[in-house]
């Protein structure tokens, strides 16, 4: 049984009324919940998972449209839906309090969440405590990559009916550090994830989540700035999306914020994993 395989046998099946949602969960005690990005899934989490849960009762989830979840043609995936989403299944799994670790446009979901925590104090799932992986904070700090842009743009359907495997790939790597590149078989899993239920036709829809930032920046960015809750920052800093230079940002930003820098790319927890869970428990003792 391959990888991919194994993992979507530990996971279940949640039916927002939207769609069906894939979810893991494992582990007992205080809640962290996971949030994967654009344009991957929580197979992101794998390498860390089972690490996380010895501390943690750990639920990672693939967000509609993504992974193994339901991919509907006309789905709404704009940030709001999937917080709506998320704190609906987090309510069906009893869930009224949890950590939350995030990652690219899962950062986006999880700042859109502590808006309308502080703007709601009742909502069914609370923030306790929040820490960020590389992704796009702050909207005038995010370099997109050609690929974003061209899909953001009036050509980005007809962008996704020519996107391959090999082409796909070539973007996911870019975005990596030069010292933990991901191997083919890295590059396959995250195509297999994507493409599955042609998932890729969808890509462009998706990717209105940098709009959304845009539109959004003064409540999303006001929540960090307001933040009631502990937040922290993990981030690879040879990224050339949201590395080094949105570091300085979010020291400029959030002064007194706790910030790990890696020696990695985009996706820290998976190219220097075992850095993350040390960096974790350093700031969530």
């Amino acid at each position: 049984m391959s990888n991919l395989a194994a993992w979507m046998a530990r996971g279940s099946y949640f039916d927002t009324g939207e769609g069906h949602v894939f979810h893991v969960e494992a582990g007992t005690g205080e809640v962290l919940v996971l949030l994967h990005g654009f344009p991957t899934s929580s197979w992101d989490w794998h390498k860390v998972f089972d690490a996380l849960a010895q501390r943690y009762r750990v639920i990672a989830f693939d967000k509609l449209g993504y992974g193994f979840s339901d991919k509907p043609r006309d789905g709404d995936y704009s940030i709001t839906a999937h917080l709506r989403r998320t704190l609906k299944l987090l309510n069906a799994l009893g869930v009224s309090e949890a950590r939350v670790l995030a990652h690219d446009n899962g950062n986006t979901v999880a700042q859109a969440w502590l808006a309308h925590q502080i703007e709601a104090p009742a909502i069914s799932t609370r923030i306790s405590h929040l820490c960020f992986l590389n992704g796009g904070l702050f909207p005038e700090m995010h370099r997109a990559r050609l690929m974003q842009k061209l899909l953001l743009s009036p050509v980005g359907g007809l962008l996704t009916r020519v996107i391959t495997a090999g082409s796909f790939g070539r973007s996911l790597a870019a975005v990596f550090g030069p010292d933990t590149r991901p191997t083919r078989q890295d590059l396959a899993d995250y195509w297999t994830l994507m493409s599955r239920g042609q998932g890729q036709y969808l890509l462009h829809r998706h990717i209105h989540y940098i709009r959304e930032r845009r539109s959004n920046r003064a409540r999303w960015v006001g929540a960090l700035e307001q933040s009631p809750v502990p937040i922290a920052l993990i981030d690879g800093v040879h990224d050339p999306v949201s590395g080094a230079h949105m570091v300085e940002h979010f020291r400029r930003l959030l002064p007194g914020r706790p910030v790990v820098e890696l020696p990695c790319g985009h996706f820290p927890q998976v190219e220097m994993p075992q850095e993350v869970l040390e960096a974790l428990a350093r700031l969530w003792p």
